[in-house]
């Protein structure tokens, strides 16, 4: 049966229509209303949320982790609506997102499983000391505690796993937060009904309706007013730089300010060592093509530029890349909007003076073509636009002239979330020279691969300096993602009947 949105804000456990509506804008079929937000409704969802989190807040591990799994079987069970709406609105194939659906329900159980071992509480104990001179020591404990309503900010490219039910709301759910999501307006309908299936868990597992809610998008007044109310305590984000800048801002200038977790993007550079360029150049540059175009290269971990030597084994290595790209078909992009900007990204790039283009693809209104740039360390280092991201399936080919000149390249780079190296046995003390450089700039450092897959484990990092996140010391993937939501709390000679149950 086919899933039809209704468009409306789902606010403290009910379904409320807004009196403004516009149309959805799918790639595929019908558009359908969409009520606009308002930071009336950003009011009465916030408060909600703040009234839940008296009760959630302070439920046990085992009651969240029950309340996360019955999302997962909520979503799942939704799993052909999802996808089939789910590809109307953004173009995206129906394997993608059953794969991304995967991940989503895979996470909220992980999540699960995280609390119920307890370890992200990180508890410590250390005893009275009544005698110690000159002064005794108090009994003192600590743990991890939860901070309160959280706002999340769906993501364009993620509809699932960066959205409504993804990453940011499992973990402030998982804390102990009651969330509160700002619909993308890229996909409300999948937004919709995934905002269903967490209702349906909330009555199952007998939450409070506050718990969580979801206010459709429409203008930039309702993501300000989310991030400005006084009960919002966190911001959780994936989107643009200067999107993310100036919400992070106004989190900043709020009378308290507070945390804004923002993943903002990252042109995720890719550094080939000689010996492997020499062996295996060819091979390299037709991966990296597979993974630069990879969902019209819509990815925030998108490899936009690779580094090289000049030479014959470098030659080897753009050929391969270029010919693989020229065989890749222009690809719908999730809007209107990102295609424009990715246009007019390419164009910004083709424009700066020492760049090559050695391939370039026309496409429709809504569609990418891949597209391929070359140019030497000298010109990228006196070009910004070099180095800034361009969302889309589009590569930057950086020839240098030896190791020093790489060196001088790492050591320019701005935050990323993460830095490739491709390297053979014989380029083991190449990497270990430009080891220390890369691992201050990305949080995660990966060889012999490509960044586009994010594993959802206890050692992954999805952050990195700025301006790739707002927090370096933040990861919005992995279990850890947990503890973005939670504050140390030290309880000092309290009596053991009133201590917080998980001490």
């Amino acid at each position: 049966m086919t899933f039809q949105p209704h468009g409306k804000h789902l606010i403290d456990g009910a379904w409320q229509a807004g009196s403004e509506q516009v149309p959805s804008d799918p790639v595929v079929g019908p558009a359908h209303p969409v009520s606009v937000g308002t930071p009336a409704h950003v009011a009465r969802a916030c408060e909600a949320a703040e009234a839940a989190f008296w009760s959630y807040g302070y439920s046990s591990r085992a009651q969240r982790a029950a309340f996360l799994r019955r999302i997962a079987e909520e979503i799942d069970a939704r799993g052909a609506e999802i996808t089939e709406i789910g590809t109307r609105e953004t173009g995206l194939p129906g394997a993608r997102l059953e794969g991304e659906r995967g991940r989503t329900c895979g996470q909220l159980r992980l999540f699960a499983d995280h609390i119920e071992a307890g370890g992200y509480l990180d508890r410590r104990h250390d005893t009275a000391l009544p005698e110690r001179a000159p002064l005794p020591r108090p009994d003192l404990r600590m743990i991890q505690r939860p901070i309160g309503p959280v706002a999340v900010f769906g993501a364009s490219n993620f509809p699932l796993a960066f959205s409504t039910a993804g990453g940011d709301t499992a973990a402030a759910l998982a804390a102990g937060c009651p969330v509160v999501v700002k619909g993308h307006g890229a996909h409300p309908g999948t937004g919709e009904i995934v905002a269903e299936a967490i209702l349906a868990a909330i009555r199952a597992c007998d939450m409070p309706t506050g718990v969580f809610s979801m206010v459709q998008g429409g203008t930039r007044e309702v993501g300000q007013a989310l991030v400005q109310h006084p009960l919002i305590k966190a911001v959780g984000f994936t989107g643009s730089l200067a999107g993310g800048r100036a919400l992070f801002d106004l989190c900043a200038a709020r009378p308290e300010p507070i945390p804004f977790f923002g993943e903002l993007g990252s042109v995720n550079p890719m550094f080939l060592l000689p010996e492997a360029v020499a062996a295996r150049g060819a091979e390299i540059g037709a991966g990296w093509a597979g993974s630069l175009s990879m969902g019209a290269g819509q990815f925030c971990t998108n490899p936009g530029i690779a580094v090289v030597a000049k030479g014959a084994a470098g030659d080897a290595f753009v050929a391969a890349a270029r010919a693989a790209l020229a065989e890749v078909a222009p690809q719908v992009m999730l809007t209107e909007g990102i295609a424009a900007a990715y246009r007019a990204g390419s164009a910004r790039m083709a424009q700066v003076p020492g760049v090559e283009t050695l391939l370039h693809g026309e496409a429709g209104s809504r569609e990418a073509a891949a597209q391929l740039f070359e140019t030497d360390a000298a010109s990228y280092l006196a070009s910004e636009v070099l180095s800034e991201e361009v969302f889309g399936p589009l590569g930057l080919v950086l020839r240098v002239a030896d190791a020093e000149e790489m060196a001088k390249v790492a050591q320019s780079l701005a935050g990323q979330l993460t830095v490739t190296l491709q390297m053979d046995a014989g380029d083991a003390a190449a990497a270990r020279a430009l080891l220390p450089i890369l691992e201050r700039k990305a949080g995660r450092v990966l060889v012999n691969g490509f960044p586009t897959g994010v594993e959802v484990c206890d050692a992954m990092v999805h952050g990195g300096p700025y301006p790739a996140s707002t927090n370096f010391g933040a990861t919005s993937v992995g279990t850890l993602a947990i503890r973005r939501f939670l504050r140390p709390v030290c309880y000092q000679n309290l009596p053991e009947e009133i201590l917080p149950a998980d001490l």
